[in-house]
C-alpha cells in the first residue's frame, strides 16, 4: 500500500502511540528518532525526500528543524551540535547532489570521531541503478568514510535499521552512520510493532575487554619514571572521562600537553597543563617530548602534525599508549605497552595503581621553555607594542570577556591555530573545530549547531577570511533561526595558511593567495 505523497494529515502523539497501526515509513523515520531522544533536525527538503518532509509536518511540535541554505551547512551544524551537547547529530538531505553535498563533513566527522545519522532520500527502487533523475549510488561512495551505511528499500525496515544506526554512531568510538532510504520505502505503509532501542549487534563489539595485567604493567611503568608525560587528546572527551583525567593527572604529578581536539578536558590555568602539542603548537611540550622517558598518551592518534617525522619522534621514549580503537594502537607509533579499552574505565584503574608523586625538576623545565616562548614569541602576540591588530590579541582581547567559559568555534587556517593556542577553556567542550580533515568553511555552520546544542552559552566563531566565505550563505540560517552567534572575522586579506608556507617553503612564491573580500560589516547588517 502507497500513501498519497502530499496528503498526510494524520496527527501524532506522545512516543509509542502508534504501535499496532498502519504507519508510513516517513513517520517510522520520525518516531525512531523521537524515541532516540532526537530534538533538533538539520537539512533541506528535496525530491527525494520530499515524503519526510511531508511527514515532519505533523511533528512540528517535538522536532525541530533547522532549515540550512546548503547540505554542507546542515552536516557541519549537526556536528556542532553533537560535539558541544555530546548527543548524535541528525541532518537529513535529498537524493543526487543533496547527499553528495553531505560528503565532506561525514569525511570531517569520521576523522574526527563525530556521531552523526545521516538520512539521505533515494529515488524509487525500482529505478535504482538506471541513473534515473538526481540518482547517486551515496553508499558506495561514503562507505570509505562513514562508521557504518545502509540502503532501506522496504519501509519495515526503518524502526531496526535506525536503532543500529544510533547505536553504531554513538557507541565505542562514534562516528558517522549514514541511511539511504528509497522513495518508496518513505511512502509505504505498514503495520508498526514500535521502537526497540539497539543495544548491540553481535559482529559489532564497541567496548574492548581490558586486559588486567596491561594496567598493572602501565603503572608499573609510570612509578618508575624519571621524565613522564601526558599526551592527551579528543578520547578523554567523547568517553566523558574529564573527572577520572584530572584525577590521574593530579595524583601523577606528571605534565600534560593536548591535541587541539581535546583542549579543554584539564583546563588551561591548571599547573600541569603543559600546552598544546604539534606544528603549531607550544615551544616547551615540543621539545620536551624528546626528552621525555615514558609517554602517557590518551585518547590521541598520534597525527602527523603533532609527530612530525616518524623516524625521528621520540626516539628514547616508551609509549604507554590508551585508546578505545585497538586499530589507532601501534599505527602510527609504535606502544610499549598498549591498554585498550574505554578510558572512562581504564584510567580510574591505573590512577589507582600508580603512586602520588610530583616531579618539580622536570616541571620547571617546562616552565623555563614556556617563558623563553613567552618572551620571545607570545608576548609580542597577544600585547603588541604598535602596528597592525594581531590575531593573538584578538583572542586575548576575547577571553577578557569569556573568562573561558564560552564556546569557540574556530575555521581552519591561521584563525584556528591562534584560537586553540591563546584561547582559554574552561569546559571539555568548549573548543569546537575541524581536526583531522581540516575543513575551511566548518566555523560558521557548526556554530550554529552548537549554539542549538548549548543554547544557555555564549558561541563565538572565529574565521578567517578566506573560510568564512566558504559557507557564508548560512548567515541566512542565522538570520532565520534568530540564533544568537557572535562572528569574530581575522580578515588579513589572504588565505594566511598557505601564504605562510610559501613564505617557508616555496621561496615567498605567493602563488594565488590574495583575496579580495566584500564588506563583511555591510553584508552582515543586511540580515538583521
Amino acid at each position: 500500500m502507497i500513501r498519497k505523497e502530499f496528503n498526510s494529515k494524520s496527527k501524532t502523539g506522545e512516543p509509542g502511540t502508534l504501535t499496532g497501526r498502519e504507519i508510513t515509513g516517513s513517520q517510522a523515520i520520525l518516531e525512531a528518532l523521537i524515541e532516540e531522544g532526537v530534538n533538533t533536525i538539520f537539512g533541506i527538503p528535496g525530491g527525494a525526500n520530499i515524503a519526510m518532509y511531508d511527514a515532519l509536518y505533523d511533528y512540528k511540535t517535538q522536532l525541530n528543524h533547522i532549515l540550512v541554505r546548503h547540505e554542507q551547512g546542515g552536516v557541519h551544524a549537526a556536528q556542532g551540535y553533537a560535539r558541544v551537547s555530546g548527543k548524535v547529530g541528525v541532518v537529513f538531505a535529498t537524493s543526487g547532489p543533496g547527499a553528495t553535498n553531505l560528503l565532506t563533513g561525514i569525511a570531517d566527522a569520521q576523522i574526527d570521531s563525530t556521531p552523526l545519522v545521516c538520512i539521505t532520500g533515494q529515488v524509487y527502487s525500482h529505478m535504482l541503478g538506471t541513473d534515473s533523475f538526481q540518482e547517486t549510488d551515496v553508499i558506495n561512495i561514503s562507505a570509505p568514510i562513514t562508521k557504518w551505511n545502509y540502503l532501506v528499500t522496504d519501509a519495515r525496515e526503518i524502526p531496526g535499521i535506525l536503532a543500529k544506526a544510533f547505536y553504531i554512531a554513538r557507541s565505542g568510538r562514534p562516528g558517522p552512520v549514514l541511511i539511504d532510504i528509497t522513495k518508496d520505502a518513505q511512502l509505504h505503509s505498514f503495520k508498526y510493532g514500535g521502537y526497540t532501542k539497539c543495544e548491540s549487534i553481535r559482529s559489532y563489539k564497541p567496548r574492548p575487554t581490558i586486559k588486567l595485567d596491561a594496567i598493572a604493567n602501565a603503572a608499573a611503568m609510570i612509578n618508575g619514571s624519571k621524565r613522564p608525560m601526558i599526551l592527551w587528546g579528543q578520547g578523554v572527551i567523547l568517553g566523558e572521562a574529564e573527572k577520572e583525567f584530572i584525577d590521574f593527572v593530579e595524583k601523577s604529578g606528571i605534565p600534560a600537553a593536548w591535541t587541539i581536539l581535546g583542549a579543554g578536558a584539564l583546563p588551561t590555568d591548571h599547573l600541569l597543563n603543559v600546552g598544546m602539542l604539534g606544528m603549531h603548537g607550544n615551544y616547551a611540550p615540543n621539545v620536551m617530548t624528546n626528552e621525555c622517558d615514558i609517554i602517557v598518551a590518551i585518547g590521541m592518534r598520534f597525527d602527523d602534525r603533532v609527530t612530525g617525522r616518524l623516524d625521528k619522534y621520540a626516539r628514547q621514549a616508551k609509549v604507554i599508549h590508551l585508546d578505545i580503537d585497538r586499530a589507532e594502537i601501534d599505527k602510527n607509533v609504535k606502544a610499549t605497552i598498549a591498554v585498550c579499552g574505554d578510558c572512562k574505565e581504564t584510567l580510574p584503574l591505573l590512577t589507582d595503581l600508580i603512586h602520588a608523586k610530583s616531579y618539580k625538576e622536570w616541571v620547571d623545565k617546562f616552565k623555563l621553555l614556556h617563558d623563553e616562548e613567552v618572551n620571545i614569541v607570545i608576548e609580542n602576540e597577544l600585547n603588541p607594542p604598535n602596528g597592525e591588530i594581531t590575531m593573538g590579541e584578538v583572542i586575548n582581547q576575547l577571553n577578557e570577556f569569556t573568562r573561558g567559559d564560552a564556546v569557540i568555534v574556530s575555521d581552519v587556517g591561521q584563525n584556528q591555530m591562534v584560537t586553540c593556542r591563546y584561547a582559554k577553556f574552561n569546559d571539555s567542550r568548549n573548543n569546537i573545530t575541524s581536526g583531522g580533515l581540516g575543513t575551511m568553511g566548518f566555523a560558521l555552520p557548526a556554530a550554529i549547531g552548537a549554539k542549538i546544542g548549548a543554547p544557555q552559552k555564549e558561541v563565538i566563531a572565529i574565521i578567517g577570511d578566506g573560510g568564512f566565505q566558504m559557507t557564508l550563505q548560512e548567515l541566512g540560517t542565522i538570520m532565520q533561526t534568530r540564533l544568537s552567534v557572535k562572528i569574530i572575522i581575522l580578515n588579513n586579506r589572504f588565505l594566511g595558511m598557505v601564504r605562510q608556507w610559501q613564505e617557508l617553503f616555496s621561496n615567498s612564491r605567493y602563488s594565488f593567495v590574495d583575496l579580495e573580500s566584500p564588506d563583511f560589516v555591510a553584508l552582515a547588517a543586511l540580515i538583521k
